[in-house]
């Protein structure tokens, strides 16, 4: 299995404090059939500020240190950039880090709000050549009470990925109902643990691949797992077509 969001890396955000909690993370990833995981730590969300040449070296010193420790896990480079208008200037310096050096960017929203500038910032990151890929939709308020805002930006061209742990619940019954939204819609095209830790932002990636098999069939189940493979490879995912999603009356009060 791969796991493309974490915050694995020791120090660099509100992940890993340091070098053996990120060990017990690699322990635990593992210990849910993860074998290729993404560091993605957080950047440009006004706490944090991690160019890609500092996430690269520390990714490098990761892998070494999880080989002398027998863990079979293999870090792959990536960050959570938290949408901007300066992100067409950092992908021209070199400060944003795709992941793994393919042409996906990942892009976070604040989680109560949509920013007026987002759907210009999606369509110039992809007039640049790359693709947008909103992390944890289904954690955001402003999309929880109008999905429609979703929809346009896949309809765009925009892809997004959900959290294991909503699947499962963790984050509460009104975001688990509203990822499962996300994929009967077809507004999702990506399962990640978005771990932090080994204790409350754990992986459940298991239970949540479970879930999905169970719920929407082998054929999502094979989809979501497939379309990880292809993104660490830079290759095209598997996209169906979008739906939109009813507003439902009270949805403010799901959050």
């Amino acid at each position: 299995m791969i796991d493309i969001h974490s915050h694995i890396l020791p120090g660099f955000d509100d992940g890993a404090v340091d070098l053996s909690e990120s060990l017990n993370m690699a322990r635990a990833a593992v210990n849910e059939g993860i074998h290729t995981i993404v560091a993605t730590p957080h950047h440009q969300n006004g706490y944090y500020f991690n160019p890609k040449n500092d996430i690269e070296y520390h990714i490098l010193e990761l892998n070494n240190k999880l080989q002398e420790a027998n863990i079979p896990l293999t870090v792959l480079p990536g960050q959570e950039i938290r949408i901007n208008l300066n992100i067409i200037n950092e992908i021209l310096s070199g400060i944003i880090a795709p992941i793994n050096n393919t042409r996906y960017l990942f892009i976070e929203l604040p989680s109560w709000e949509v920013p007026i500038f987002t759907e210009q910032v999606i369509y110039e990151i992809q007039l640049n050549g790359y693709i947008p890929i909103i992390v944890h939709p289904e954690r955001n308020r402003k999309l929880a009470e109008n999905p429609s805002i979703l929809y346009n930006l896949v309809n765009k061209g925009a892809l997004t990925q959900i959290t294991a742990s909503s699947l499962t619940g963790n984050f509460g019954k009104p975001i688990q109902k509203f990822a499962h939204q996300l994929i009967e819609h077809h507004l999702t095209h990506f399962i990640a643990s978005d771990a932090h830790n080994i204790t409350n932002r754990g992986f459940h990636m298991q239970k949540a691949y479970n879930i999905i098999k169970k719920t929407y069939g082998t054929e999502i189940y094979y989809m979501y797992l497939e379309n990880s493979k292809l993104l660490i490879d830079g290759q095209y995912v598997i996209r169906n077509e979008p739906q939109k999603i009813l507003k439902k009356k009270r949805i403010r009060r799901l959050f």
